[in-house]
This record gives C-alpha cells, sequence and structure tokens, in this order.
C-alpha cells in the first residue's frame, strides 16, 4: 500500500466537448445510456439481493439490526392500523349505505370510543418513541472504542489515518489513499471505448463499476472501530450501509460513528452528499478481516513503512569521509 502525494481532479475531460457534432453527440449518449445501466447493475450486485425481496437488508452490525427491527414493527403498525381504518370505511360504505335504507345515527359522540382512539395512538407513539429514542442513543455512544480511524473526504476520494488499536496509539501505519479504482476510471472517459459491463471483480467475476477502489480501508472483526469523519475541502458523506453508519463529513467539523462487524467480508458504501462533478466517483470499500489475520497485517504495514523510513534516511544521508592515506 503506497500513500499518495496529493490530491487532484483527474476526469481528464477532453478539450472542445461543447462543440461535437451531431453523431459524437448520439454517440456519447448512447454511451452514457449503457454507463448507467451498468452503474444500476453494479448497484444491484453489491446490495446481495435476493429473488423476490421487499424489504431492505439487515446489515452486518447489532446497530443495523436494531434498526431493521424497529423499521418493521413501524411496519406492522402502519398494516394493522390500516386494515382496521380501511376495514371500517368499507364496512360502512357498503353495509350502511342509503341505497339499503341505512338511516344516519343521530348521537352526537361517544366518550368511552373517543377517551380510547385518543389514548391507543398515544400509547402506539410511546411504545415506538422509547426504542427508537434508545436506539438513536447507541447510535452516537462511540465510548470504549478499542480502534479509531480518521475520515477525511476530498474531491474525489477518501483518506484513512489508523489513530488506535487496542488503546496504543498507531504511528508506522502509512495514510491509506482510497480512490476509485483505476479500470473504472478509465471506462468512465468519454471517448475512452471501454465498455462499462467489462469492468468486473477479478474474484467473483460480478460487476464492480464505480464500486470499487485503488485502497479499502482495513479494520478487524469483533472490534468496535470509532470513526472519525471531516473533508478537507467540501461537503461529503461517508456512509456504509450494513454497518447503519452514517456521518456527514464537514471541514472544520469532527463528526463520529462507530461500527462492530463481526462477520469477516467486503463492505460496500458512497459518499451521499453531492460534492462535485465526481461525487459518484468516491465511492466505500472496507475490508473486514478476522483479527488475528487483521494483526499480521496491521503489522506488516508497520514493518514496511519502518523498511521504508530507514532506506528514505540512508539516501538522505550525507556520505562518510574517507578516513587519510598515510
Amino acid at each position: 500500500m503506497n500513500a499518495e502525494p496529493g490530491v487532484s481532479d483527474y476526469s481528464n475531460l477532453p478539450k472542445g466537448a461543447m462543440t461535437m457534432s451531431s453523431s459524437n453527440s448520439k454517440r456519447r449518449i448512447a454511451g452514457a445510456v449503457a454507463a448507467t445501466g451498468a452503474l444500476l447493475a453494479s448497484m444491484t450486485a453489491a446490495a446481495n439481493p435476493v429473488p423476490w425481496q421487499m424489504n431492505l437488508d439487515k446489515g452486518a452490525t447489532k446497530i443495523s439490526h436494531d434498526i431493521w427491527d424497529l423499521h418493521m414493527a413501524a411496519l406492522w403498525v402502519c398494516v394493522v392500523l390500516g386494515v382496521v381504518v380501511f376495514g371500517a370505511m368499507f364496512i360502512a360504505i357498503f353495509r350502511f349505505r342509503k341505497s339499503r335504507g341505512a338511516v344516519a345515527a343521530t348521537w352526537t359522540h361517544n366518550s368511552k370510543l373517543e377517551f380510547a382512539w385518543t389514548l391507543l395512538p398515544v400509547l402506539i407513539l410511546a411504545g415506538l418513541a422509547t426504542p427508537a429514542t434508545i436506539l438513536t442513543r447507541d447510535m452516537y455512544n462511540a465510548t470504549d472504542s478499542q480502534m479509531t480511524v480518521k475520515v477525511t473526504g476530498y474531491q474525489w476520494l477518501w483518506r484513512y489515518d489508523y489513530i488506535s488499536y487496542d488503546g496504543k496509539p498507531v504511528t508506522k501505519v502509512p495514510t491509506i489513499w482510497s480512490r476509485l479504482a483505476w479500470d473504472s476510471n478509465k471506462a468512465r472517459q468519454l471517448d475512452s471505448g471501454i465498455s462499462p459491463w467489462s469492468v468486473v471483480d477479478e474474484q467473483t467475476g460480478e460487476h464492480d463499476y464505480l464500486l470499487d477502489v485503488t485502497h479499502p480501508l482495513v479494520i478487524p472483526a469483533g472490534v468496535k472501530v470509532r470513526f472519525l469523519i471531516t473533508a478537507d475541502d467540501v461537503i461529503h458523506g461517508w456512509w456504509v450501509p450494513d454497518f447503519a453508519a452514517k456521518r456527514d463529513a464537514i471541514p472544520g467539523i469532527m463528526n463520529d460513528s462507530w461500527a462492530k462487524v463481526d462477520k469477516p467480508g467486503i463492505y460496500r458504501g458512497q459518499c451521499y452528499v453531492l460534492c462535485g462533478q465526481d461525487h459518484s466517483a468516491m465511492p466505500v470499500v472496507v475490508k473486514v478481516l478476522p483479527q488475528d489475520q487483521f494483526n499480521a497485517w496491521l503489522a506488516e504495514q508497520q514493518n514496511a513503512a519502518t523498511l521504508d523510513k530507514a532506506a528514505r534516511t540512508a539516501q538522505a544521508a550525507p556520505p562518510k569521509p574517507e578516513p587519510a592515506k598515510g
């Protein structure tokens, strides 16, 4: 993993784009449509849907599971209320219609009924608001984290700095510059001649156009990781749906989120704030390793950084004077 020296825009738009001929315009529009289709297919593959899936995925953390459970509870409350309300309405419409000789009642109100339909919504709201409040508190509770990673958004890439791990500062791991993978970047250029459908993951064979990065963020499984999220130029948004981690990245402000992922794997996300022309070209990829493998990876990065520093120091050191002959 090599730290990149700087941040730059590499969209490489061709000169004279505003003076395209009609045929070029049609060809580029067709290319844009194909690229959009490939992007939608890639996003579908990343979401890992199953046949007849009608709901969101549960995610990979306890917080994401709790959010899903609360969502389902609210959904079933809405279903029951809808059945009761619309059922009563249709019964009143068809059973007590004027053509059947129904006569409107003359009573004005029923105190017990009015009290019941006032109390019931209050109890329902309290029943949903209580777990939602507890869940919101837990979502922002990043205390007792075993690892801290600083996330910085740029136009248009992410920078990851390891701050601490297992109660000790991490000082020798180089900065990770995570930008759009080069094959996707080449395919998205105008007149590249590269089909977005040709951009696939070498291991899985799935389309990953605009979804893969040069260097993913690597974290250990089963460890509570705190993410300190900020930006260096404009407002970005760091979001990994499977982690239920979603925070604004604002210059001059440090927001935080956290995740504890028990299942190793590759998890993908996106910048969710429209941050400029290449907003779609800064995906988020997090690689979760078993803890022993992560420890080995971390030691490898530290050793590589130490060797690199020693080599740079040796090159910069002045030559030793030769001993006098005599």
